[in-house]
């Protein structure tokens, strides 16, 4: 087992110390300060992760099918699911009366 670290203790510079730090780092070409045009421009990563969000997003839900109904569509490979949900909605579009309830 290894041993405890030792608290770090922390020495924060002084005023004339952090003025001879700040001097140099805004005299780095390489490393300028943002300006307020590009801070602003800025995102955050989180919304720049991920998939794209759907305007008509699909939900989860839980439902039965009998063996046969999934057998068939799990027999034609990936996507199967996908699958299943384009005859559902190719059901609907062949029977859809414009009555939003249904029959």
């Amino acid at each position: 087992m290894s041993k405890p670290s030792k608290k770090i203790s922390l020495k924060m510079p002084t005023l004339e110390e952090d003025r001879l730090t700040t001097s140099a780092a805004e005299s780095d070409l390489d490393a300028l300060p943002l300006t307020d045009e590009q801070m602003s421009a800025m995102v955050p990563m989180r919304v720049l992760r991920g998939r794209p969000k759907l305007a008509n997003k699909k939900q989860l839900v839980s439902i039965r099918y009998s063996p046969e109904v999934i057998d068939y569509f799990r027999a034609s490979g990936a996507g199967w699911q996908a699958r299943m949900d384009a005859v559902l909605k190719d059901y609907i579009e062949a029977h859809s009366t414009g009555d939003a309830k249904g029959a």
